[in-house]
């Protein structure tokens, strides 16, 4: 936490120290819980500073109304450009412009497929993919075994295959299952619903119509998890007879763990991206350095510290 701490005051004393500027931003989705909240801590943080203006604009998911909301505001003028990205392999094309133009751009939360080439005046603001399904699986397996499984299968829920956060979290399972102690867990299932509760939904009405038989669901975020929550309960299922977890500790996934249905989540602090991305966007209109990587560390939350983050 001490880590955390300390980047969200760093980021919000550059952002004081940052001239007026006019600030771009492209969300992948409004219409998803977590990034509605990073969306409102770089809101709420703009409105704390003297002449900076947001423009926010909503991508839709659709990677072509991105980039060319990324030209509008290139076209336009705009003293820096935010960009959660729809999909990460696009991200090339997006750095070339802004370079090209040269206005600074920082992605966040997603990773852009060439972080580790980004020109000068971008940067990467997140936190790190590899902690966050590897804490969750981790706790999987320690409460299984903690129940006395010495087998133990699961079903997993992927995001959009498009984003690189569900690409890792999903690598993060299957390398938590090949260590030794994590060993006797077995993928029985592992399809996409794409990030979305509804969908999660009906993926496990799908897996339970289909007498698919588990232990465990490990999903790669908050939202499908509870999706799968509601199905089971629709089909009779009682929750102290599988695990559920997922990534992110929403408001809704914390009230599904104090009701006992959700047995592990992951918190990532949305709304420190958020501050932490408009402040490096207004360091480097200002011609500061910083990172080309900002990662706030992730936090592994359970029943038994749930208070601390409800």
């Amino acid at each position: 936490m001490k880590k955390l701490m300390v980047g969200v005051a760093a980021f919000t004393l550059m952002g004081q120290a940052a001239m007026a500027a006019n600030v771009g931003v492209s969300m992948a989705a409004f219409d998803d819980n977590f990034l509605t909240v990073l969306r409102n801590g770089m809101i709420d943080h703009a409105a704390t500073l003297e002449d900076v203006t947001l423009q926010v604009e909503d991508a839709t998911n659709d990677v072509g109304k991105q980039l060319s909301q990324i030209e509008n505001y290139i076209a336009s003028g705009v003293d820096a450009i935010i960009v959660n990205p729809v999909d990460t392999d696009a991200t090339v094309a997006m750095s070339a412009a802004a370079d090209a133009a040269g206005i600074p751009l920082v992605y966040v939360n997603r990773m852009p497929v060439n972080v580790d080439a980004l020109p000068d005046g971008q940067a990467f603001v997140a936190s790190d993919e590899r902690e966050s399904g590897t804490l969750q699986t981790q706790e999987v397996c320690r409460l299984l075994k903690a129940a006395g499984k010495t087998e133990a299968n699961l079903v997993v829920m992927m995001g959009e295959l498009s984003n690189q956060a569900a690409r890792q979290r999903t690598q993060d399972i299957h390398d938590v299952i090949a260590t030794e102690d994590c060993s006797f867990m077995t993928i029985a299932e592992e399809q996409t619903a794409n990030w979305q509760r509804t969908l999660g939904s009906d993926l496990m009405a799908n897996w339970l119509s289909a007498g698919i038989e588990f232990d465990a669901v490990v999903s790669n975020n908050d939202e499908m998890a509870i999706g799968a929550v509601q199905a089971m309960k629709s089909a009779g299922l009682t929750m102290d007879s599988v695990i559920v977890a997922g990534i992110d500790a929403t408001q809704d996934a914390l009230a599904a763990m104090a009701a006992g249905d959700l047995d592990v989540t992951v918190y990532q602090n949305a709304q420190g991206q958020g501050e932490g991305a408009l402040a490096t966007a207004l360091a480097l209109a200002a011609g500061e350095q910083t990172e080309k990587q900002v990662f706030i560390p992730f936090e592994l939350v359970t029943p038994e510290n749930l208070a601390n983050y409800q």
